[in-house]
């Protein structure tokens, strides 16, 4: 596959034009685009936390190629793409877009949840949460971990792990 990738980047995305640049390097025999855009919480509710992401370039994104690259493995995938975004960001900013092309939608969803999925346990970045308590370097969940295990036990394609 020829479309680019993987981008990490301090600006905000337009799903608008993410989408359209996808579907312009799509074949016709796509016949489903899925979609995630996570959007960072608010932990006070009163708008003043922040969260900060960092990375190290080249081996953040060499993470996030080889979670794709797993992904095509599993399913016949005519495009993906990952936007993360690094640097300070506030509640309701979107933080990550992940695109997934695929003949039909359940590979699409499916390459789309498995992603978001190793996103959480395996891409390079140090994120530190801002909130009415103060600040806190933010971990992988047991959750996150689990979710990927399913995924990693369940090799028939195309089947998500159990929630």
């Amino acid at each position: 596959m020829s479309l680019e990738r993987v981008r990490i980047q301090p600006e905000d995305f337009s799903l608008d034009e993410e989408w359209r640049r996808m579907r312009a390097g799509l074949g016709g025999g796509t016949g489903a685009v899925a979609a995630f855009i996570g959007l960072v919480r608010d932990l006070g509710g009163d708008g003043s936390s922040s969260l900060e992401l960092e990375h190290y370039p080249g081996m953040t994104e060499a993470s996030i190629e080889a979670i794709v690259a797993r992904a095509e493995e599993r399913w016949e995938l005519s495009g993906a793409l990952v936007i993360h975004r690094v640097g300070r960001l506030r509640p309701e900013d979107q933080i990550v877009l992940v695109l997934c092309a695929s003949r039909h939608r359940a590979e699409a969803f499916s390459a789309c949840e498995f992603i978001m999925d190793f996103l959480k346990t395996d891409a390079v970045f140090w994120k530190k949460e801002t909130g009415p308590d103060g600040s806190r370097w933010v971990e992988s969940t047991r959750q996150d971990f689990d979710r990927a295990a399913g995924w990693r036990q369940r090799r028939e394609a195309g089947k998500p792990p159990q929630a």
